[in-house]
């Protein structure tokens, strides 16, 4: 085909090859150019640029790949996406793989690309830094949108994969530590499918419903291990980034060893080196726990003995304050001596004056009933003398059985009543017996008496010159120290005087 085309070039001018050469139409001349370009060159592998990348609905991407002089076309069907490996992005330097062909309908020609991949760690290293920044500014990183972990967690949901040593080392942490329930999200921590898996557990675990069948989890720990920065590089995908920034869950980030970083770290609420930190963030350790309350416990013990030893001290102190029992009484109990004095004298009077009552009701009831009677009878009479003789005398029975009877109803009142006030007058006259003097006498008390008047000081008593005692049995005369003898005072052999030594009047009552 090439010795073909070549066949068309004339070399003499424009009208030897006018006559020559061969007529073509233009859809033939293209269908020659686009066999010559897909034999010549079949498979080839090209370093660039992307730029102007579109994705169509249909799923097809339609991009440039250019370098700093020249652009190539590329397309990829949809059928070929998910052999790429990568997502097209603007301003990624790849190298790709695919088949030059042309385009007649627009006198074009493309490469149709099946296998793309970063070209250099450098360029991804760059990629990466950009897409960290775009999402920065967007406030997924910002550290007010972290949110505090639980500090002891009763689930704990994993997005890892289930056959591989993290998910061994992290439960292995777990039950050293403090054991808690786990709840492992399968996915694929490498390779194509890694970012969408990843994501999708994340939001995946935040959908399950708090106290339904399967528990919600109160913490997420995402984790692979160790390797390169193409093995990693699905947790560096936006669509990662975007679902553990939205996560309500806390999330660790526990990808890669302590020197690898991707960009889920900075939107995780932690970030744990390996995945056994991340264990170790998410729970404390029981014996730790258990020796601090231990701790506290014994802290709380001393706390309360030294509080309990002050107060008792402070009671002891505020105690010797306070006034001793017999200070208190002293002035109640002279306060009741002067009303027991006083009392006997009162209820007398109070008895005598009921008794002087008494007597004037009823020298003023007995005139009067025997006026009413002879009333009567008057009145009696002088019906009587109106009557005729039967008949006044059986008016007169009856009003004499009347008055008889009226009679004996008053005699019941008058002995009701002396009754009821001789009643009154016993019980008068044994509260005063009971509350009298006499009766304080017969409890060891004794009256001191300086002719008729009571002596209730000790500087009276000294200087009277004789005193009279009465206690329960009699009367004594006695004689100050230093005075001299009543000299028979007293009439006869019931007193007698007697010395003694100044003593308080409280003397008497107590100690």
């Amino acid at each position: 085909m090439v010795a073909a085309m070549s066949d068309l070039i004339d070399d003499d001018g424009p009208g030897a090859a006018q006559s020559n050469a061969p007529e073509f139409s233009v859809s033939e001349l293209t269908g020659s150019i686009k066999r010559t370009l897909e034999s010549a060159f079949g498979r080839v592998r090209v370093r660039g640029e992307l730029g102007r990348v579109m994705k169509a609905k249909s799923g097809h991407y339609y991009y440039d790949l250019k370098d700093d002089r020249n652009v190539i076309n590329c397309t990829t069907w949809k059928g070929q996406v998910a052999g790429l490996g990568i997502e097209p992005e603007e301003g990624m330097e790849v190298i790709v793989t695919g088949r030059l062909s042309a385009y007649g309908p627009q006198s074009r020609y493309n490469l149709n690309v099946d296998s793309m991949e970063i070209a250099g760690a450098g360029a991804l290293m760059a990629m990466l830094e950009k897409r960290r920044k775009a999402l920065a500014a967007e406030g997924l990183f910002d550290e007010a949108r972290k949110r505090p972990l639980p500090y002891l967690p009763e689930v704990i949901g994993v997005v890892t994969s289930p056959t591989g040593a993290v998910i061994r080392d992290i439960l292995h942490r777990l039950r050293d530590r403090f054991p808690r329930k786990v709840l492992i999200w399968p996915v694929a921590v490498q390779g194509q499918n890694s970012a969408a898996e990843v994501a999708r557990g994340i939001r995946g675990f935040n959908a399950l419903t708090p106290g339904g069948a399967i528990p919600r989890p109160d913490l997420l720990i995402v984790a692979r291990g160790g390797g390169s920065l193409e093995d990693l590089w699905g947790f560096n995908e936006e669509i990662v980034v975007r679902a553990a920034a939205d996560s309500v869950i806390p999330l660790i980030s526990a990808v890669g060893h302590e020197t690898d970083t991707t960009l889920i770290d900075f939107a995780a609420d932690r970030r744990a080196p390996t995945p056994t930190a991340a264990a170790e963030m998410a729970v404390p350790v029981r014996l730790d726990l258990l020796n601090w309350t231990e701790a506290q416990g014994g802290r709380l013990t001393r706390a309360a003995t030294a509080a309990l030893q002050a107060r008792r001290q402070r009671l002891g102190d505020l105690s010797r304050g306070l006034p001793r029992a017999e200070t208190l009484f002293e002035g109640p109990r002279q306060t009741l001596d002067r009303w027991s004095e006083r009392l006997g004298p009162a209820l007398s009077g109070l008895v005598g004056r009921h008794r002087q009552r008494l007597d004037r009701v009823e020298a003023a009831l007995t005139p009067a009933l025997e006026r009413g009677v002879a009333r009567r009878r008057v009145s009696l009479g002088q019906a009587a003398g109106r009557l005729s003789f039967g008949r006044i005398a059986d008016r007169a029975e009856r009003g004499r059985r009347d008055l008889s009877v009226q009679l004996r109803s008053l005699d019941r009142a008058l002995a009701a009543a002396a009754e009821t006030r001789r009643a009154r007058l016993d019980a008068l006259s044994r509260l005063l017996q009971s509350l009298g003097y006499t009766e304080t006498l017969k409890r060891g008390y004794a009256v001191v008496r300086e002719g008729e008047e009571i002596v209730t000081g000790a500087g009276r008593a000294a200087g009277a010159a004789s005193l009279e005692i009465e206690f329960q049995d009699g009367r004594v005369t006695a004689v100050p120290a230093g005075g001299a003898s009543p000299g028979g005072a007293g009439g006869g052999g019931a007193k007698r005087p007697v010395k003694f030594p100044p003593r308080s009047q409280g003397d008497l009552f107590g100690d």
